[in-house]
């Protein structure tokens, strides 16, 4: 079940966060975040009205499966326009289209607040973040050889986009 995620999920969202750092490449951190990080992240978030969402089981609403967000990709008024989003499943709950239904609704958050591109950052190795993108019409648009140091190898950031058809009159200001 699909659902907008507050402080209350704060331990297992960052239980998940913390997974992606120490065994995957899916974050270029070294070390863990500690919980005293969420509360800044999630004033962040709400106040840029940026959504914060995850699926919940069925079952047990406050078991979180996974979560995805977005925010600035760069944050200059010009760039107003486009955002970054990141999606993370926790590792239990992967290969079960929770990431396919975080960024289908990614999308339409986007969608619905006049977003018009959207930006993914992933690892040149996650395949499977690479061919769900790709599923939902992103392209790759860059590649950046050997930014980051992890796990005793250099790593490459792919960057994909998809543009949409919004805002219907987009504005300087």
């Amino acid at each position: 079940m699909l659902v907008d995620l507050d402080e209350a999920y704060a331990p297992q969202i960052l239980e998940i966060f913390n997974h992606a750092i120490l065994h995957t490449t899916a974050l270029y951190d070294y070390k863990q975040r500690p919980l005293s990080s969420m509360t800044p992240w999630f004033e962040a978030k709400r106040s840029r009205n940026f959504p914060v969402i995850g699926i919940v089981d069925d079952h047990d609403p406050s078991s979180l499966l996974g979560f995805g967000t977005y925010g600035p990709f760069r944050d200059r008024p010009a760039n107003k326009y486009t955002i970054e989003h990141s999606l993370y499943v926790h590792p239990e709950h992967r290969r079960k289209g929770i990431a396919r239904e975080l960024l289908s609704a990614l999308i339409d958050r986007a969608r619905q607040q006049d977003y018009h591109t959207l930006i993914a950052g992933i690892d040149s190795e996650n395949t499977a973040s690479i061919h769900l993108h790709q599923t939902f019409g992103f392209h790759r648009v860059g590649s950046l050889p050997e930014v980051a140091f992890k796990f005793n190898r250099w790593l490459t950031l792919e960057f994909y986009q998809r543009i949409l058809p919004t805002p219907s009159q987009p504005m300087e200001e």
